[in-house]
């Protein structure tokens, strides 16, 4: 039986540490404080990297062709709308136009996978179906988001962990038990939570309205056309302060999100920031970053 190929750890990392310095800062005002800071503990982190890169490479073993054997790829002769939208999230966030795929599924959701080499969002046929374009445009942006910020060797480890992948990245990991595998990834989904503040942030960028964004984020929770005209988002985050002193509130260390009022009482303050207002031409003024940022750990705390 063919073995794997063989990666030299010392230069992977010193590679992705390079990458770091260059790379982490610029363009990137908007960035949650904590997820930067997450991010730049893994470099010294050696079972996270371990992990990172044993992912890495079984991703481009086996994973990608299993994820994109269904799906069917966005192009400029193949859903040009969506194509066109991706265009325009990337052009805000200054970055290469991602390749976008639609995957058959019922359920409202989005994912980015990859390498730092490749990447690709995944985009359930859902979305489409329930959203509009300016609410598609917040989604892909998010996505969009965690390329923009370096997320997808992480997002792709964490999905491989938690996975059916899972037990072939431990088999490559080998000293790596099951056990071992669990603090990497409560700290990966730990990291997971604050990147989606992160992205939900380039969402708005890309969009340019928050009631587009907010919405585009709410409707996550429904599913159903018949509601969301009857939606009242105050009343829904009244629904949340009843129950956030409850024993349930734990619970979310377990989750790689936020729940979704904290992510959309963290965007009601980003939407504050000077960087915001900005980017969606609303003239001077607004909060510094650090403000919003320690605005937002308020908000998160416990589980953030």
């Amino acid at each position: 039986m063919a073995q794997p190929p063989q990666l030299d750890f010392d230069a992977f990392v010193a590679r992705r540490k390079g990458e770091r310095v260059a790379n982490l800062d610029v363009g990137r005002e908007y960035t949650y404080v904590l997820d930067k800071q997450t991010r730049a503990a893994f470099a010294n982190a050696r079972p996270v990297e371990m992990a990172v890169s044993s992912a890495v490479r079984v991703f481009k073993e086996v994973e990608r062709g299993r994820l994109l054997g269904s799906a069917v790829k966005v192009g400029d002769r193949q859903f040009p709308r969506i194509q066109a939208i991706a265009k325009k999230a990337a052009g805000v966030l200054d970055i290469p136009t991602p390749t976008v795929y639609i995957v058959n599924s019922p359920v409202l959701n989005a994912a980015t996978y990859g390498t730092e080499d490749e990447s690709f969002i995944m985009v359930h046929s859902a979305l489409v179906d329930h959203y509009s374009d300016e609410e598609l445009l917040t989604v892909i942006g998010h996505e969009c988001g965690h390329i923009h910020n370096s997320h997808v060797v992480y997002l792709t480890t964490l999905y491989l962990l938690t996975q059916a992948g899972g037990l072939m990245l431990s088999r490559v990991l080998g000293p790596l038990t099951q056990i071992a595998l669990e603090p990497i990834i409560m700290a990966l989904r730990a990291w997971s939570r604050r990147a989606e503040i992160t992205c939900d942030r380039a969402g708005m960028l890309c969009s340019g309205d928050t009631v587009i964004s907010q919405r585009a984020l709410t409707k996550l929770v429904l599913g159903s056309h018949k509601l969301y005209d009857e939606f009242n988002l105050d009343a829904f985050l009244e629904q949340y302060e009843e129950g956030k002193d409850g024993i349930g509130r734990w619970m979310e260390a377990f989750a790689t999100h936020p729940y979704l009022p904290k992510r959309v009482l963290a965007m009601r303050v980003f939407q504050e920031s000077a960087v915001y207002r900005r980017s969606a031409r609303l003239g001077d003024g607004g909060l510094e970053m650090k403000e919003v940022d320690d605005r937002v750990k308020a908000i998160l705390k416990d589980n953030a």
